[in-house]
């Protein structure tokens, strides 16, 4: 969650009006602090999908399936709402919609819900096909530039812009990759129940196991990533060419690289008491509470932002693909920007997790 706020918080100040992950002339710098964030969505909805089978302990199929799905419906919900008017503080339809990480764990909840009725071992199944087996669709679905209008269908597996009715509706995240994530998290949920060191040594060596088959895969470009490397002019270029996986599908390779450092993380941080658990561990219980007011807070410090450099208010009255030209800081101000969100959002986040807490009678509560 925290890492999330450094890659939101760098799409509205950093001055680079280039994505880091296509500019050639990318700063190092810039683009590790794009990529380390990487990690965020894979781990965000394999969680969902361990989370959703722990909680199969405790509802049976019908009614696990019946919270998955509505909960599912009001995530997307919420992202074609209140998250989209986050991002763009405004109604106008340029675009009208933006689809994103919410609307793919919402998607796959829904896709879920219908796969609880099925053994774990076949849902884990499920979802390794459809995670190792997604790039052979790279040739039907062609990368989109949202330049061209495409068909609700083509946002399986690429980028696309729709215009239903005339609404410019972005679909940012393909879904299909996605399914199969949270599919595998729902069957692994198991691991989770096992003993300690037992849980530690398998996430260690399916982590170790992911980023062998990355660096195997990679470096052959056999297979696993729409976008084949090549050696740069220099070592920094080279390996920032290695690393530099498509998220948008995530392809094999990037599943295998983020995740396979996810779950060895998963299993050393158990031992470690590290600084300021206890603020860490609220933040987590409170993600979707935090999602949302991490947006809120980051745009409305960018119109500061932008008014300081000169820019009247409502120049930051949009997305982020449309920021003003000139406007931006240097990193140390996005890291800065960053350190700042987060512990301004603590105490919100600790008096919600209270509240929760101390209500847990109230059904709705786990829908926020």
């Amino acid at each position: 969650m925290i890492l999330m706020a450094l890659d939101h918080v760098r799409d509205y100040f950093s001055a680079s009006g280039q994505n880091p992950m296509t500019d050639p002339d990318v700063d190092p710098m810039l683009f590790y602090t794009r990529w380390i964030t990487h990690l965020c969505a894979p781990t965000f909805v394999l969680l969902a999908g361990v989370s959703a089978g722990l909680m199969a302990k405790k509802k049976t199929p019908s009614e696990l399936s019946r919270f998955l799905f509505t909960r599912g419906i009001w995530l997307i919900f919420l992202e074609m709402t209140v998250v989209t008017l986050g991002w763009k503080f405004n109604f106008s339809n340029n675009p009208g919609i933006i689809l994103q990480v919410i609307w793919a764990i919402g998607v796959a909840m829904v896709f879920l819900a219908g796969l609880v009725h099925l053994p774990k071992n076949i849902v884990a199944w499920i979802g390794i096909i459809i995670i190792a087996g997604s790039n052979l669709l790279d040739g039907i679905f062609p990368p989109s530039s949202f330049s061209v209008p495409g068909e609700f269908w083509q946002g399986i597996h690429s980028q696309v812009l729709l215009l239903p009715g005339g609404i410019s509706v972005i679909i940012a995240y393909p879904v299909l990759a996605w399914i199969g994530v949270i599919a595998a998290g729902y069957g692994m949920a198991p691991v989770f129940s096992w003993e300690v060191k037992k849980r530690q040594n398998f996430l260690l060596i399916l982590g170790g196991g992911l980023l062998l088959l990355f660096v195997l895969l990679r470096a052959t470009n056999f297979y696993g990533d729409p976008h084949p490397w090549q050696p740069g002019n220099s070592m920094s270029r080279t390996i920032i060419n290695f690393l530099n996986v498509e998220k948008y599908p995530p392809s094999l390779l990037f599943l295998s690289v983020t995740l396979g450092l996810t779950l060895p993380l998963l299993a050393v941080i158990e031992k470690w008491r590290l600084p300021l658990h206890n603020a860490l561990v609220t933040i987590g219980r409170v993600p979707f509470f935090y999602y949302i007011a991490h947006i809120y807070l980051i745009h409305f410090l960018t119109i500061i932002g932008a008014s300081y450099q000169g820019f009247p208010m409502d120049a930051m009255f949009v997305s982020v693909i449309h920021k003003p030209e000139g406007y931006g800081f240097g990193l140390p101000v996005v890291y800065l920007v960053w350190i700042g969100v987060v512990i301004a959002l603590y105490p919100l986040c600790k008096k919600y997790n209270l509240y929760k807490t101390n209500n847990r009678d109230k059904w709705w509560l786990s829908y926020l």
